[in-house]
């Protein structure tokens, strides 16, 4: 079938696959070095007990046969070894079908840890890889020239992922509508970075511009990836500016860069390799694939229609077609948990509390964020979502604070600093809720503090371990 490849997209494919394979090593890298504290035997939300409660048929997971830690550590570090692996090309020095199934295996990795994942692997952006990384087992390589139909599916995503965030927007702060939602939105999104402070500075009027910008980009441009050349190759690049602006802006783990990656899919690099026919058994791989894709999209097309548009909803337990979006509203305020300790025998006001510092959230004032995107701070991301409501808490804060009163040395790693050396763990912990703002450039110039934090209440009374018993 000529119809079948697009030799035209050679060199997208090319670009695309080497890129997803750079997201799959920092996925499973974050993984390896955060697993034992987060979902461990002795995690805050273990996964034998996890999948003691949950189906394989619900979670598909090799965990499911079996956990260790060991063994998830060799799991993950295989991932990234075999992303590495992709990285260098060797999909490409393998026969067609050896390339796919060496495209499967990161995908089936994967999907094994973040159906296992709970809390800590609720974020939209474990869905989009998954998504995104089926469809490159299905891309091929120099055997045959590149599908049509999947670079096809590959914009239905990154179309999506744009015009889903466009109307979650459109249909939730009114801020939006007013165009007025970054006048709050640096400074209160969920992992500032180190040029956070300065975007939020930036005049209103400008503000106001890039949230028109955004709406444009999110809900025009999308219809044009589906234009002929050139037009979708600058529908793609506008996407990729706009994406580019939010890594400058913010720490949102692979998000904007995975949306980068699936938009170099849709650039036309004017590199033409000659036509390869590509075998029946292929063809008809494929294009079974396709369908079953096309049928599993009816209920994400379905929601980005409906005026109870969700986001970040998987729809089957494989990932296979999501639905996507982001900060349908803002907050105007950010609260944040801060976690303290003490070597008291009898916790007073007067005590000496010492902070925990965490890698990512605002803790100290004095301490300036840094850029970790598109490596994933699992447990900061948490705490933010724990300075919105107590009730994201529920399930994992209270094993966080007995692991801090045992210096538990896999939570203490997730921290950027312990106030606690490592044979003598605090006698009691306790958390209290700040109010932070950013300081203005006189408060930086006269303090050099990027943040000033104004205290609540408290969020946890000072608690020590259940009969005093304390292990270093």
């Amino acid at each position: 079938m000529e119809w079948f490849t697009a030799p035209e997209y050679w060199m997208s494919r090319l670009v695309f696959q080497r890129a997803l394979a750079v997201m799959y090593l920092f996925a499973f890298l974050s993984a390896a070095l955060q697993f034992r504290a987060l979902i461990g035997e002795r995690g805050m939300l273990p996964v034998p007990r996890f999948v003691a409660q949950v189906p394989f048929r619900r979670a598909p997971s090799v965990f499911h046969l079996h956990y260790s830690d060991r063994f998830f550590a060799v799991w993950a570090w295989t991932g990234c070894a075999v992303s590495v692996a992709l990285i260098a090309g060797l999909d490409g020095q393998l026969p067609l079908w050896g390339g796919m199934l060496l495209w499967l295996v990161p995908w089936v990795m994967y999907l094994s840890i973040v159906n296992v994942g709970q809390t800590w692997y609720s974020f939209g952006w474990e869905s989009l890889l998954l998504e995104v990384g089926f469809l490159a087992v299905f891309l091929g390589n120099d055997e045959v020239a590149p599908p049509l139909v999947v670079f096809f599916l590959l914009l239905w995503i990154l179309f999506r992922v744009e015009f889903g965030a466009g109307l979650i927007k459109m249909r939730g702060d009114a801020c939006w509508r007013k165009l007025t939602c970054l006048d709050y939105h640096h400074e209160t999104q969920p992992m500032p970075g180190p040029l956070s402070w300065f975007f939020h500075h930036l005049p209103k009027p400008f503000h106001r511009a890039e949230v028109a910008a955004n709406h444009f980009t999110q809900l025009v441009v999308p219809v044009l990836l589906f234009a002929p050349q050139p037009i979708a190759t600058a529908a793609a690049s506008l996407m990729i500016v706009t994406q580019l602006w939010l890594v400058l802006s913010g720490n949102f783990a692979w998000l904007n860069w995975i949306t980068i990656v699936v938009a170099l899919s849709a650039v036309d690099y004017g590199v033409t390799r000659g036509p390869s026919d590509a075998p029946l058994w292929y063809e008809i791989v494929v294009l079974a694939v396709a369908a079953g894709l096309v049928a599993l999209s009816y209920r994400p097309a379905r929601n980005l229609v409906s005026r109870r548009q969700v986001m970040n909803r998987s729809f089957d337990p494989l990932h296979l077609v999501n639905t996507y979006g982001a900060f349908g509203s803002v907050s105007r305020l950010r609260y944040e948990v801060v976690l303290e300790g003490t070597l008291d025998e009898l916790p007073r006001a007067d005590s000496d509390w010492r902070e925990y510092e965490f890698k990512g959230k605002p803790g100290d004032p004095r301490h300036w964020p840094r850029q970790f995107a598109p490596y994933h701070l699992r447990l900061d991301w948490l705490m933010w979502f724990v300075g919105l409501s107590p009730a994201y808490a529920g399930s994992w804060f209270g094993a966080l604070v007995e692991r801090l009163l045992e210096n538990d040395r896999d939570t203490l790693r997730l921290l950027r600093r312990s106030p606690f050396p490592a044979d003598q763990p605090p006698r009691y912990v306790r958390a209290r809720l700040y109010r932070y703002r950013y300081t203005t450039w006189r408060e930086l110039r006269e303090t050099g503090a990027c943040w000033q934090r104004t205290y609540v209440r408290d969020f946890l009374p000072p608690t020590r371990l259940e009969g005093a018993v304390q292990r270093a």
